[in-house]
Protein backbone atom coordinates (compact mmCIF):
# COMPACT_ATOMS: atom_id res chain seq x y z
CA UNK A 1 0.00 0.00 0.00
CA UNK A 2 1.55 3.51 -1.07
CA UNK A 3 2.43 6.09 1.78
CA UNK A 4 -0.47 9.05 2.74
CA UNK A 5 2.35 11.17 1.50
CA UNK A 6 5.91 11.33 -0.18
CA UNK A 7 8.94 10.81 2.67
CA UNK A 8 9.63 14.02 3.41
CA UNK A 9 13.09 15.45 4.38
CA UNK A 10 13.00 17.20 7.43
CA UNK A 11 16.06 19.44 8.28
CA UNK A 12 16.53 20.87 11.66
CA UNK A 13 18.18 24.40 12.00
CA UNK A 14 18.70 26.45 14.79
CA UNK A 15 16.84 29.40 14.66
CA UNK A 16 16.37 29.60 10.89
CA UNK A 17 13.38 27.55 9.77
CA UNK A 18 10.97 29.75 8.70
CA UNK A 19 13.38 32.01 7.11
CA UNK A 20 15.51 29.13 5.67
CA UNK A 21 12.32 28.03 4.25
CA UNK A 22 11.18 30.82 2.80
CA UNK A 23 14.53 32.03 1.15
CA UNK A 24 14.04 28.25 -0.95
CA UNK A 25 10.57 29.36 -1.72
CA UNK A 26 12.24 32.64 -3.15
CA UNK A 27 14.88 31.29 -5.13
CA UNK A 28 12.92 27.46 -6.61
CA UNK A 29 9.98 27.67 -8.83
CA UNK A 30 6.41 26.36 -7.82
CA UNK A 31 7.50 26.39 -4.16
CA UNK A 32 5.78 27.51 -1.49
CA UNK A 33 5.05 27.82 2.58
CA UNK A 34 2.36 25.19 3.24
CA UNK A 35 2.09 25.71 7.28
CA UNK A 36 4.23 27.01 9.84
CA UNK A 37 2.90 26.33 13.71
CA UNK A 38 5.18 26.32 17.13
CA UNK A 39 5.65 23.25 19.48
CA UNK A 40 6.13 24.93 22.71
CA UNK A 41 7.64 23.91 26.02
CA UNK A 42 9.95 21.45 24.38
CA UNK A 43 13.52 20.57 25.48
CA UNK A 44 14.22 22.93 23.39
CA UNK A 45 12.10 25.56 24.51
CA UNK A 46 9.61 27.10 21.72
CA UNK A 47 9.88 25.51 18.45
CA UNK A 48 8.79 26.75 14.88
CA UNK A 49 7.74 23.96 12.40
CA UNK A 50 7.60 25.25 9.09
CA UNK A 51 6.35 22.80 5.99
CA UNK A 52 7.04 23.64 2.38
CA UNK A 53 6.86 22.10 -0.73
CA UNK A 54 9.88 23.02 -3.21
CA UNK A 55 8.72 21.76 -7.00
CA UNK A 56 6.73 19.08 -6.15
CA UNK A 57 9.19 17.82 -3.11
CA UNK A 58 7.44 18.17 0.47
CA UNK A 59 9.42 19.04 2.78
CA UNK A 60 9.79 19.77 6.84
CA UNK A 61 11.95 22.63 8.69
CA UNK A 62 12.26 22.83 12.82
CA UNK A 63 13.81 25.85 14.81
CA UNK A 64 15.08 23.73 17.59
CA UNK A 65 18.70 24.86 18.68
CA UNK A 66 21.84 23.78 17.78
CA UNK A 67 22.17 20.46 18.45
CA UNK A 68 23.33 19.43 14.75
CA UNK A 69 24.70 20.96 12.12
CA UNK A 70 24.16 20.23 8.59
CA UNK A 71 26.92 18.27 6.53
CA UNK A 72 27.42 17.12 3.14
CA UNK A 73 26.45 13.24 3.49
CA UNK A 74 22.85 14.29 3.11
CA UNK A 75 22.44 16.69 0.24
CA UNK A 76 19.59 17.57 -2.57
CA UNK A 77 20.09 16.86 -6.72
CA UNK A 78 18.46 19.44 -8.57
CA UNK A 79 18.05 18.11 -11.74
CA UNK A 80 17.52 19.75 -14.79
CA UNK A 81 16.63 18.47 -17.87
CA UNK A 82 17.22 20.25 -20.94
CA UNK A 83 15.66 17.82 -23.46
CA UNK A 84 12.43 19.17 -21.83
CA UNK A 85 13.53 22.60 -20.53
CA UNK A 86 15.27 24.97 -23.47
CA UNK A 87 16.26 27.37 -20.63
CA UNK A 88 17.39 24.24 -18.24
CA UNK A 89 21.17 25.30 -18.22
CA UNK A 90 20.46 29.35 -17.54
CA UNK A 91 18.11 28.06 -15.06
CA UNK A 92 20.78 26.16 -13.67
CA UNK A 93 23.45 28.64 -13.44
CA UNK A 94 20.44 31.26 -11.81
CA UNK A 95 19.87 29.12 -8.54
CA UNK A 96 23.51 28.32 -8.58
CA UNK A 97 24.24 31.93 -8.01
CA UNK A 98 21.03 32.38 -5.63
CA UNK A 99 22.16 29.13 -3.44
CA UNK A 100 25.78 30.38 -3.64
CA UNK A 101 24.84 33.13 -1.83
CA UNK A 102 26.45 33.65 1.34
CA UNK A 103 27.43 30.02 1.11
CA UNK A 104 30.66 28.17 -0.58
CA UNK A 105 31.28 25.77 -3.27
CA UNK A 106 32.26 22.16 -2.79
CA UNK A 107 32.65 21.02 -6.21
CA UNK A 108 32.81 24.34 -8.83
CA UNK A 109 29.95 24.53 -11.33
CA UNK A 110 31.62 23.11 -14.64
CA UNK A 111 31.72 20.60 -16.84
CA UNK A 112 32.48 17.15 -15.84
CA UNK A 113 32.50 13.52 -17.65
CA UNK A 114 29.02 13.23 -16.17
CA UNK A 115 27.39 16.22 -16.79
CA UNK A 116 28.47 19.22 -19.02
CA UNK A 117 27.26 21.45 -16.12
CA UNK A 118 27.13 20.51 -12.27
CA UNK A 119 28.12 21.83 -9.32
CA UNK A 120 27.67 21.32 -5.70
CA UNK A 121 27.36 23.63 -3.09
CA UNK A 122 26.59 24.68 0.56
CA UNK A 123 24.19 26.66 1.12
CA UNK A 124 24.59 29.82 3.68
CA UNK A 125 22.45 27.76 6.04
CA UNK A 126 24.77 24.95 5.57
CA UNK A 127 22.36 22.85 3.76
CA UNK A 128 24.12 20.98 0.39
CA UNK A 129 22.86 21.00 -2.88
CA UNK A 130 23.91 18.97 -6.07
CA UNK A 131 22.86 21.19 -9.56
CA UNK A 132 22.79 19.00 -12.60
CA UNK A 133 22.23 19.55 -16.13
CA UNK A 134 20.71 16.15 -17.47
CA UNK A 135 22.69 14.32 -20.31
CA UNK A 136 20.16 14.16 -23.20
CA UNK A 137 18.77 11.08 -23.28
CA UNK A 138 18.43 10.63 -19.40
CA UNK A 139 15.67 8.82 -17.61
CA UNK A 140 13.53 11.24 -16.30
CA UNK A 141 13.68 12.11 -12.24
CA UNK A 142 12.02 14.70 -10.37
CA UNK A 143 13.34 18.10 -10.17
CA UNK A 144 14.66 17.43 -6.16
CA UNK A 145 15.65 13.68 -5.51
CA UNK A 146 17.69 13.22 -1.63
CA UNK A 147 20.83 12.53 -2.22
CA UNK A 148 22.88 9.62 0.64
CA UNK A 149 26.28 9.93 0.53
CA UNK A 150 28.11 6.82 2.84
CA UNK A 151 31.37 7.21 4.25
CA UNK A 152 33.34 7.05 6.87
CA UNK A 153 31.74 3.82 8.75
CA UNK A 154 28.95 3.46 6.21
CA UNK A 155 31.65 3.21 3.44
CA UNK A 156 30.58 0.50 1.22
CA UNK A 157 27.25 0.13 1.77
CA UNK A 158 25.08 2.15 -0.65
CA UNK A 159 24.48 -0.98 -2.53
CA UNK A 160 23.15 -2.84 0.33
CA UNK A 161 21.46 0.05 1.89
CA UNK A 162 19.37 0.48 -1.37
CA UNK A 163 18.34 -3.10 -1.54
CA UNK A 164 17.52 -2.94 2.39
CA UNK A 165 15.31 0.40 1.85
CA UNK A 166 13.48 -1.35 -1.29
CA UNK A 167 12.30 -4.27 0.78
CA UNK A 168 11.02 -1.72 3.43
CA UNK A 169 9.14 0.72 1.42
CA UNK A 170 6.22 -0.70 -0.71
CA UNK A 171 6.18 0.26 -4.88
CA UNK A 172 10.05 0.71 -4.47
CA UNK A 173 11.95 0.58 -7.54
CA UNK A 174 15.60 -0.37 -9.01
CA UNK A 175 17.16 3.03 -10.86
CA UNK A 176 20.25 3.03 -12.24
CA UNK A 177 23.88 1.27 -10.63
CA UNK A 178 26.90 2.50 -11.16
CA UNK A 179 29.99 1.25 -9.87
CA UNK A 180 33.66 2.17 -9.35
CA UNK A 181 36.35 0.33 -11.39
CA UNK A 182 40.19 -0.43 -10.56
CA UNK A 183 42.37 2.12 -10.04
CA UNK A 184 40.10 4.85 -8.38
CA UNK A 185 42.04 6.69 -5.41
CA UNK A 186 40.60 6.34 -2.65
CA UNK A 187 37.54 4.42 -3.66
CA UNK A 188 37.57 0.44 -3.67
CA UNK A 189 36.46 -0.98 -6.84
CA UNK A 190 32.92 -2.42 -6.95
CA UNK A 191 31.78 0.70 -4.40
CA UNK A 192 28.94 2.69 -5.97
CA UNK A 193 30.01 5.97 -7.79
CA UNK A 194 26.27 6.41 -8.58
CA UNK A 195 23.07 4.65 -7.67
CA UNK A 196 19.86 5.69 -7.70
CA UNK A 197 15.96 3.85 -6.80
CA UNK A 198 12.68 4.97 -5.58
CA UNK A 199 11.15 4.28 -2.19
CA UNK A 200 7.00 4.79 -3.23
CA UNK A 201 7.13 8.09 -4.88
CA UNK A 202 10.02 9.69 -3.80
CA UNK A 203 13.37 8.96 -5.17
CA UNK A 204 16.69 8.94 -3.85
CA UNK A 205 20.67 9.08 -5.08
CA UNK A 206 22.82 6.91 -2.89
CA UNK A 207 26.77 6.88 -3.15
CA UNK A 208 30.31 5.76 -1.51
CA UNK A 209 32.73 7.74 -1.14
CA UNK A 210 35.83 6.33 0.35
CA UNK A 211 37.47 10.03 0.95
CA UNK A 212 38.10 11.39 4.65
CA UNK A 213 35.57 13.13 5.00
CA UNK A 214 34.94 13.68 8.85
CA UNK A 215 31.46 13.60 8.28
CA UNK A 216 28.58 11.42 8.76
CA UNK A 217 24.91 11.11 8.47
CA UNK A 218 23.56 12.86 11.58
CA UNK A 219 19.94 14.21 12.81
CA UNK A 220 20.60 17.08 11.27
CA UNK A 221 18.23 15.65 8.25
CA UNK A 222 15.99 13.29 8.80
CA UNK A 223 13.35 11.49 6.59
CA UNK A 224 9.49 11.55 7.71
CA UNK A 225 7.33 8.09 7.28
CA UNK A 226 3.69 9.46 7.48
CA UNK A 227 1.55 6.42 8.31
CA UNK A 228 -2.42 5.55 8.55
CA UNK A 229 -2.53 3.67 11.40
CA UNK A 230 -0.38 2.17 14.49
CA UNK A 231 -0.18 -0.98 12.65
CA UNK A 232 1.98 1.04 9.60
CA UNK A 233 3.37 3.08 12.47
CA UNK A 234 4.66 -0.63 14.51
CA UNK A 235 5.73 -2.10 10.95
CA UNK A 236 8.22 0.79 9.75
CA UNK A 237 9.57 1.03 12.97
CA UNK A 238 10.40 -2.26 13.57
CA UNK A 239 12.41 -2.43 10.41
CA UNK A 240 13.99 1.04 10.53
CA UNK A 241 14.91 1.51 14.40
CA UNK A 242 18.07 -0.26 15.06
CA UNK A 243 19.63 1.97 17.38
CA UNK A 244 17.84 1.96 20.56
CA UNK A 245 19.71 4.73 22.30
CA UNK A 246 18.35 7.36 19.54
CA UNK A 247 15.00 5.90 19.77
CA UNK A 248 13.03 9.93 20.92
CA UNK A 249 9.50 11.19 20.35
CA UNK A 250 9.01 9.40 16.91
CA UNK A 251 12.78 9.44 15.95
CA UNK A 252 14.68 6.60 15.32
CA UNK A 253 18.19 5.40 13.09
CA UNK A 254 18.91 2.59 10.77
CA UNK A 255 21.66 0.20 10.68
CA UNK A 256 23.45 2.53 8.17
CA UNK A 257 23.23 5.41 10.79
CA UNK A 258 20.11 7.78 8.47
CA UNK A 259 17.94 8.82 10.74
CA UNK A 260 13.92 8.45 10.41
CA UNK A 261 10.87 9.61 11.81
CA UNK A 262 7.86 7.47 11.68
CA UNK A 263 4.97 9.64 12.40
CA UNK A 264 0.82 8.98 12.20
CA UNK A 265 -1.21 11.00 9.41
CA UNK A 266 -2.88 13.04 12.34
CA UNK A 267 0.47 14.56 13.52
CA UNK A 268 0.36 15.99 10.26
CA UNK A 269 -3.32 17.03 10.34
CA UNK A 270 -3.37 18.67 13.93
CA UNK A 271 0.08 20.43 13.32
CA UNK A 272 -1.60 22.54 9.62
CA UNK A 273 -4.99 22.47 11.80
CA UNK A 274 -2.74 25.28 13.89
CA UNK A 275 -5.10 24.64 17.01
CA UNK A 276 -2.29 25.50 19.53
CA UNK A 277 -4.31 24.35 22.39
CA UNK A 278 -4.46 20.86 20.55
CA UNK A 279 -1.10 21.08 20.00
CA UNK A 280 0.62 22.04 23.13
CA UNK A 281 -1.94 18.49 24.73
CA UNK A 282 -0.29 16.80 21.55
CA UNK A 283 3.16 17.98 21.89
CA UNK A 284 3.49 17.25 26.09
CA UNK A 285 2.19 13.81 25.12
CA UNK A 286 4.76 12.43 22.75
CA UNK A 287 7.68 14.28 24.06
CA UNK A 288 8.18 11.11 26.60
CA UNK A 289 7.66 8.43 23.60
CA UNK A 290 10.21 6.26 21.67
CA UNK A 291 7.98 4.71 19.01
CA UNK A 292 4.51 7.15 18.79
CA UNK A 293 1.49 5.77 20.01
CA UNK A 294 -1.37 6.73 17.77
CA UNK A 295 -4.25 6.36 20.47
CA UNK A 296 -2.35 8.69 23.56
CA UNK A 297 -2.04 11.24 20.53
CA UNK A 298 -5.69 11.59 19.54
CA UNK A 299 -6.67 11.28 23.27
CA UNK A 300 -4.40 14.04 23.57
CA UNK A 301 -5.99 15.54 20.48
CA UNK A 302 -9.53 15.31 21.26
CA UNK A 303 -9.49 16.18 24.93
CA UNK A 304 -11.43 19.22 26.19
CA UNK A 305 -10.04 21.91 27.11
Amino acid sequence: MPLVKPITPHLWFDKEAKEAAEFYCSVFPDSQIDYVTRLRNTPSGDCDVVAFTVQGQPFMAISAGPLFKFNPSVSFFVNFDPSRDPDARAKLDKLWAALGEGGQALMPLDSYPFSERYGWLQDRYGVSWQLFLKPSGSEPRPAIVPALMFTGDAYGKAEAAGAFYRSVFDDSQAGQLVKYPAGMPQDREGTVMFSDFRLGETWFVAMDSGHPHGFGFNEAISFMVTCRDQAEIDRYWAQLSSVPEAEQCGWCKDRFGLSWQVTPQLMDEIMEAGDQATIDRVTQAFLPMHKLELATIRAAASEDV
